[in-house]
């Protein structure tokens, strides 16, 4: 299957720069993946479309804070610092700009002291270990000096970083945000309560390689990133519990079904509690076994993302919701508008 299969035209007007004032007024595009039918709505309507018993899962993952500007202690260089994942301890893997000046042994200074970092080795991909050296605790100087590591697709300053955090994050190890879940309020969560529908948590910690373009011709020549999930007995219980009675199961974003879907596969259509690494690579024709439906944002042409939409309702309908989310002047992307696939 060739990548410019999944191709398609998109204004460079409609990639959303900034975030609503108001998570819920985003608007959904509906895609019945049975019959390929499509409605325009809005976000707060989504309740409209989920039923008593139903199971919505989301990811509590939290975004961590993770890009720092500091400087080479020995020559004042200055240097972009970009927390990936935490190794053990206080090591870390990071991403560097400029690579090439920070070697073995260079040690970084940020907040003039208030954090330091050592690189103790370089990984194959050009990215960096580093050692952390600090006094206090290591999250609030993050959060002091830190800033929210946007796509690279937005190109505006993010005046508050909570717009770029779910309302339920809670787990912190993201690189970058669950972004199908930014349109959920505290209060349309309470009223997808009171329907009876079950909220479930997951988490999957989000890697920067969910940006990284697909650079092959083959669609089955792609190898995805890894990253880590976890999922309680508590959410398994739940879960296979609505699957023995036939319940729908709702996943909101690619993340949350990603970490379904690889438990699913390894428990043979079932959950149970684990974590572990997943570099599932969803895309046509793959079979869900987890999920029933999906609430996700519009994606980039050409990306792993576009294709695990297009796994579950057709490729083809997909593009097609696509077509008609541009023509309507849909906005693309993180703080874009949602699709509902159901």
């Amino acid at each position: 299957m060739n990548i410019e299969d999944f191709d398609f035209d998109l204004p460079e007007e409609l990639i959303a720069q900034t975030p609503l004032k108001d998570r819920t007024a985003s608007r959904l595009c509906v895609l019945d993946k049975q019959t390929g039918r499509i409605q325009h709505q809005h976000f707060s309507d989504i309740i409209d479309y989920l039923q008593t018993g139903d199971c919505l899962v989301l990811n509590d993952t939290k975004v961590l804070p993770a890009r720092l500007y500091g400087v080479k202690e020995d020559t004042g260089a200055k240097l972009e610092v970009l927390l990936l994942h935490q190794e053990e301890g206080d090591s870390w893997e990071v991403l560097v700009k400029p690579a090439k000046k920070v070697k073995k042994g260079t040690v970084i200074d940020f907040g003039d002291g208030l954090l330091k970092a050592v690189c103790t080795g370089t990984k194959e991909h050009g990215g960096r270990t580093v050692e952390f050296s600090y006094q206090g605790i290591f999250y609030e100087i993050l959060d002091e000096l830190g800033e929210m590591p946007l796509p690279p697709y937005i190109k505006e300053q993010l005046s508050e970083k909570d717009r770029y955090q779910t309302v339920y994050a809670k787990e912190k190890g993201s690189a970058a945000a669950p972004t199908a879940g930014l349109h959920f309020t505290d209060a349309l969560l309470q009223q997808i309560r009171e329907k009876g529908v079950q909220i479930i948590f997951i988490t999957l910690h989000v890697g920067l390689g969910t940006f990284r373009p697909v650079s092959v011709d083959s669609v089955e020549e792609h190898t995805m990133h890894s990253e880590f999930y976890r999922m309680s007995e508590e959410a398994a219980d739940a879960l296979n519990q609505a699957k023995a009675e036939g319940r729908r199961i709702i996943s909101v974003g690619t993340t949350s079904t990603r970490t379904l879907e690889t438990i699913a596969r390894d428990y043979d259509g079932s959950f149970a509690e684990t974590s572990g690494w997943t570099d599932i690579f969803i895309y046509p024709p793959y079979q869900y076994q987890a999920i029933d439906g999906l609430i996700t944002n519009f994606h980039l042409p050409k990306s792993t993302l576009i294709m695990l939409v297009s796994a579950l309702a057709g490729k083809d309908e997909v593009l097609h919701a696509y077509h008609e989310a541009v023509k309507e002047r849909y906005r693309f992307f993180s703080f874009g508008d949602a699709m509902l696939i159901i």
